[in-house]
C-alpha cells in the first residue's frame, strides 16, 4: 500500500492554474522550470481522497483482470490531474497515455468518452476536431465523470480490455466500489 501511494503521489503533477484550465496535465509532464518553481503552489482541484481513488482503481483492474485485461486504471481530480495511476502487472505503457485521452475527453465534452465517441462515428466534423486535439486526437469508451449530485469531482478511466465497452464495464465497477462514499 505504500509503495502505491507514493507511486500516485509521484504522478500527482500540478500545472499552473492557468495552464490547467487550458490544458490539463498529461500523465506524464516535464520536470518544472526554475520560474515554475518560484510561482505559488496551488492547492490540488476538488477530487475524491487518494484512498477511495486507490480502493476504486484496484476494484477496476481487479474486475478487468479478472476477464483476462491488463489495464491501467487512471483517476483525477476536477481539473483533470491524475490522484492515482495503477497498472496490473503486464498493462501496456501506452494505456496510460489512452486513459488521460479519456479523461481529456470526458472534461471537454462533458459527457462519457463513449458518448463523445458515439458523436465521432456519427460526425465528420465532430471526429475531426478530436483529432487536431492532441490531448484527445481518438475516441475512446471508458472514462466516467465522478459525480457528486451535480458537481463533476473527478474522473475516471480505464484502458487496455480490448475495446472500450469492456473498460467501460470495469470503470463502473470501480465507480460501484465507492458509491456514497465521496
Amino acid at each position: 500500500m505504500r509503495k502505491l501511494l507514493l507511486a500516485s503521489v509521484t504522478l500527482m503533477l500540478a500545472a499552473p492554474a492557468a495552464l490547467a484550465q487550458m490544458n490539463p496535465a498529461p500523465t506524464i509532464q516535464p520536470a518544472p522550470t526554475a520560474d515554475e518553481m518560484k510561482l505559488p503552489r496551488p492547492d490540488r482541484a476538488k477530487g475524491i481522497s487518494t484512498a477511495l481513488a486507490i480502493e476504486a482503481a484496484v476494484e477496476a483492474n481487479r474486475v478487468c483482470l479478472g476477464n483476462t485485461y491488463m489495464t491501467t486504471s487512471m483517476i483525477a481530480d476536477s481539473a483533470g490531474v491524475p490522484i492515482v495511476v495503477i497498472s496490473n502487472d503486464g498493462a501496456k505503457a501506452i494505456t496510460q497515455r489512452i486513459a488521460m485521452s479519456k479523461i481529456q475527453a470526458v472534461m471537454k465534452y462533458k459527457m462519457s468518452s463513449g458518448d463523445v465517441a458515439k458523436k465521432a462515428a456519427a460526425d465528420p466534423a465532430f471526429a475531426a476536431e478530436l483529432k487536431a486535439n492532441p490531448l484527445i486526437d481518438t475516441a475512446r469508451q471508458g472514462a466516467l465523470a465522478i459525480m457528486k449530485g451535480s458537481e463533476v469531482v473527478g474522473f475516471f478511466a480505464v484502458s487496455g480490455a480490448p475495446g472500450g465497452d469492456k473498460d467501460e464495464v470495469c470503470t463502473s465497477a470501480g465507480l460501484a466500489k465507492i458509491a456514497g462514499r465521496y
